[in-house]
């Protein structure tokens, strides 16, 4: 089985670090993300990945080149223009025409396993959405019905509702639905769930984080480095 790294977005959320890097290349414990994600991918039994590049993507062939230093095979599609996550994965279509596949965000980094979402796509689904239940970006405050403060909880995970984790598995026939420019989650994923043909594998106990701000780098150090 082949995965698909999203590696091709511009990161201004996170400038200065992405004024001279892309993304994808941002380090968390002396390691760029793209190396956390392809030794991730390697360590399933993933080892024939296709990295979706834009920015910048000179540094990123630098670092990955072949793949062979993390025991994988690499192969690379440029973007001369943004497409989007939609129009990058279409842009990546023959590369990608060979059977279902794994598609990762480029800011990304979990433990999760992404297996049983290949498992989810045998059984009629066009994908599988990898969630994880949102988690607050406050703290909680537990109170009675008196208005008695009972205790308080630090940044909780609220298992009521679910995120996109931004992996996911696809059969190729997602291909008939992508844009040639835009999102997969705002243009795709709406159609194939209103069809029925999207499916969810929730992970509960999961390391699981999205790289979008400055503070997101430090907590990862502490979450994954550690």
């Amino acid at each position: 089985m082949k995965a698909a790294i999203l590696a091709g977005g511009f990161g201004k959320r996170l400038k200065p670090l992405t004024d001279d890097s892309p993304k994808p290349m941002i380090e968390i414990g002396g390691t760029p993300i793209l190396g956390w994600q392809i030794n991730w991918l390697s360590m399933h039994g993933i080892k024939d990945i296709v990295l979706c590049v834009g920015y910048l993507r000179e540094s990123i062939i630098k670092y990955v080149g072949s793949g062979e230093k993390f025991g994988a095979k690499v192969h690379y599609v440029n973007e001369e223009e943004p497409l989007g996550t939609g129009g990058a994965l279409k842009n990546a279509e023959k590369e990608l025409s060979d059977g279902p596949f794994v598609v990762m965000n480029g800011d990304i980094l979990s433990d999760l396993n992404p297996k049983m979402l290949l498992e989810a796509v045998k059984k009629g689904s066009v994908g599988a959405i990898a969630v994880v239940p949102l988690r607050s970006p406050f703290g909680i405050v537990d109170v009675d019905n008196n208005g008695i403060i009972l205790g308080f909880r630090e940044k909780p995970t609220i298992p009521e509702y679910w995120i996109n984790a931004g992996i996911y598995c696809l059969q190729t026939d997602v291909f008939k639905h992508l844009p040639k420019k835009g999102n997969i989650e705002s243009t795709v994923f709406p159609e194939l769930a209103k069809n029925g043909k999207l499916k969810a594998v929730k992970y509960i106990d999961v390391k699981w984080r999205s790289i979008d701000t400055h503070k997101d780098v430090e907590e990862a150090q502490h979450e994954f480095v550690a």
